[in-house]
Formats: structure tokens, sequence, C-alpha cells
């Protein structure tokens, strides 16, 4: 039951760091004010999400695993790669939102697929995950 528990908060987790990875990478290449204030913000929700998720995991003795370095590097050049190519709000709001739409569906299926997850916390926490991701892809497409 806790491998299971460990398993579905790390999953929330990774989602998480991965948004936030994404705009830290993103950000630095946005001219657009309004594009670059939302990514702004949305930088600080994850990150007081992360940080509260980590206070919580930490509380119940689950271990907290970090983004992989063989992935943050990938992330890392598709996304320098992909807005060396086309810098514009559109375009970058574009790959934002794919990638939040990513998110949003790997929240969807854990928490439609959460089996033997008995620890109801961590629940919330993907709920509240997904409300947030959901809520940025609204404001992201604003861009578009």
């Amino acid at each position: 039951m806790q491998n299971c528990n460990l398993e579905f908060i790390g999953e929330v987790m990774r989602n998480a760091s991965v948004a936030l990875l994404s705009i830290k990478n993103v950000i630095e290449k946005v001219d657009h004010a309004e594009l670059r204030a939302e990514l702004r913000s949305e930088y600080e929700k994850y990150d007081a999400f992360i940080e509260e998720l980590k206070s919580y995991m930490t509380e119940k003795g689950y271990e907290i695993k970090d983004v992989s370095k063989m992935k943050k590097m990938m992330m890392w050049s598709a996304i320098k790669m992909n807005v060396a190519v086309d810098d514009s709000r559109t375009h970058v709001a574009q790959i934002m939102v794919k990638g939040t739409v990513m998110g949003i569906t790997e929240l969807t299926k854990i928490l439609n697929d959460k089996g033997c997850v008995s620890d109801e916390k961590a629940i919330e926490y993907a709920s509240r995950l997904l409300e947030l991701e959901e809520q940025f892809e609204e404001n992201l497409k604003t861009f578009l």
C-alpha cells in the first residue's frame, strides 16, 4: 500500500517539477511582456505547490525523487531548439499549451486509475495540480 501511495505522489511531484523546469527553460527567451508575466506567475504557483508537496512527502516519509538529469537535458535541448527556431509569442504559447496538456493528461490518467492509492491527501494534491494546470492551459490559450 505504501509503495502504491509513493508511486502516485511521485508522479504528481514529477508532473509539477517537469512543468517548473519547462517554464525555467523558456522564460528567458520570451520577449512578450504579458506572456512572460503569465509564465512567471505559473512558475511561482508551481514552485509554491512543489514546496508544499515536498513538506507533505517528508512528513509522510515518502522519498522525494528529482527529475533525472537525462530528462532535464532532453527537455532543455528540445525547448531551446524549438524556441531558437521561432521565439514568437504565439509559438512559445503553443509549446507551453502542449506541455500543459500533456501534464493534464497524465494527471487525469493517474486520478482515473488510482487503484490501491489510499492516501487521500495525495489524491487531493493531484486534483489541485490538475485544476491549476487546467487554469494555466486556459490562460496560455489567450496568447495563441
